[in-house]
């Protein structure tokens, strides 16, 4: 029988420096999903959705546009590791 370990369930977060319930499941079928899941807490990443939610709106970015793309894995990469990331018009980060 297997014994549920809180740790298990746990990261340490790149963005917030702290350790903070992780991810459920990877967020893409890759390693690069691996290592969000396992670096990335998911409050870090559910800011990051939401984000990259307004971002896509503001600029009209289309998803299947490579240039669009690429501009998002950029700003993902700085809002995850505390850099100096796009900010649609009138945003605010939470406290």
């Amino acid at each position: 029988m297997q014994t549920f370990n809180p740790a298990d369930h746990m990261v340490f977060c790149r963005k917030y420096k702290e350790n903070l319930p992780k991810l459920p499941n990877p967020p893409f079928p890759n390693a690069k999903g691996q290592e969000i899941q396992n670096t990335v807490s998911a409050k870090a990443w559910n800011e990051w959705i939401e984000l990259q939610t307004m971002l896509i709106n503001e600029k009209h970015l289309s998803m299947i546009d490579p240039h669009a793309k690429q501009f998002l894995t950029e700003q993902r990469e700085k809002f995850l590791d505390n850099g100096d990331y796009e900010k649609p018009a009138g945003y605010t980060p939470k406290a």
